[in-house]
């Protein structure tokens, strides 16, 4: 017997386009298109894409309720045993799309779907509780390495064979636990640990729970008139040329840049690098991303005290947490030392 998948992709992974065609709009391919060729490599004639749906991101985020009633229909026609979304990595949109549409196969078909994400995409949090989410590297670098990992999680949901759990399968944890019988009782197994930790060796432990880490809520501003005010920006935007060469997507730096005695920020000598929006309204307008033209006349009116003469910039898209840590703490850092009283994170 061979399987049918229906296989989920956006417009990039099929060949359409970038960011200039996130836009595109819903299309039901016969057959594999782009990863789904390899994926029918690795299930090796025990599955086979039969049908491809396509999506373009944007369109998928502002269309959703319109794109799902589309994919109902394609699930209707083609009858898959499976759905499989994605790898999506770490983009945002893409993932949450994924999620999505696995999520509609269970409801509509009950069938099992399996997908691809990175542990800091946002879908993962939304999603892994209603699905298979196989961990993911942060890029389409680990492809091949990603569609490895989600045809044998897949070959297993397919032959309804026992998992081994989510770190042996090498997918997120849904919040399912089940009751087994070992040999050593709760005491010998937590006294082994403690053991292996004393003579530093690795261990695991038998429930792992992550621990955010808690930033207390700064006092508010009593008097914005008296206040200096700074501002920040993950939208991306640079001094033409990008001297600091911060990149669009996985920023592994943010810049500082000065607007001293400048009303606005001028077009043409300020830009955006960031890879995740369309930055032809910022190329237009960069106030529009770091409003200093709108700080400014605050400033003038008396509203708020001074405006920090320097803005501080990154490209937020696919940033990994590490490093959004490190930034933060170095940027706040820097704005005690220069006496801001508080700052604004700029939405893009």
């Amino acid at each position: 017997m061979t399987y049918k998948i229906m296989h989920y992709i956006n417009q990039f992974f099929a060949g359409v386009g970038g960011e200039d065609a996130a836009d595109y709009q819903p299309e039901v391919k016969i057959g594999a298109v782009g990863p789904g060729m390899q994926i029918n490599k690795l299930l090796e004639g025990e599955g086979k894409v039969v049908a491809t749906f396509i999506c373009g991101d944007n369109y998928f985020a502002t269309h959703t309720e319109d794109v799902l009633k589309m994919y109902r229909s394609a699930l209707e026609e083609f009858k898959p045993d499976m759905v499989i979304a994605g790898p999506s990595f770490y983009a945002g949109r893409y993932g949450l799309a994924c999620g999505h549409v696995i999520k509609e196969s269970f409801d509509v078909l009950g069938i099992p779907g399996v997908a691809g994400m990175n542990s800091e995409s946002p879908a993962v949090e939304m999603f892994r509780n209603d699905m298979f989410i196989v961990k993911t590297g942060d890029s389409a670098r680990d492809m091949k390495h990603s569609l490895e990992k989600m045809a044998k999680l897949a070959q297993k949901l397919l032959r309804r064979e026992a998992l081994s759990g989510a770190d042996a399968e090498g997918y997120f944890h849904r919040g399912i636990r089940k009751n087994y019988i070992l040999d050593k009782n709760g005491g010998q197994r937590a006294v082994g640990m403690l053991l292996e930790k004393m003579a530093g060796k690795d261990y695991l432990s038998e429930y792992l729970q992550p621990i955010p880490e808690k930033v207390e809520v700064a006092p508010h501003i009593e008097d914005l008139s008296k206040a200096t005010i700074a501002l920040l920006t993950t939208g991306g935007m640079v001094p033409f040329g990008n001297p600091d060469r911060i990149e669009g997507s996985s920023a592994t730096k943010f810049g500082v840049y000065s607007f001293e005695g400048l009303d606005a920020l001028e077009t043409g000598k300020f830009v955006s690098v960031h890879g995740g929006y369309d930055t032809s309204f910022a190329y237009q307008n960069p106030n529009r991303i770091v409003p200093v033209d709108v700080m400014r006349e605050l400033e003038k009116n008396g509203k708020i005290g001074k405006l920090h003469e320097y803005f501080y910039s990154t490209a937020g898209t696919g940033a990994s947490l590490l490093n959004g840590e490190a930034f933060g703490r170095s940027i706040a850092e820097m704005l005690n030392k220069a006496g801001v009283d508080a700052a604004i994170m700029v939405s893009t």
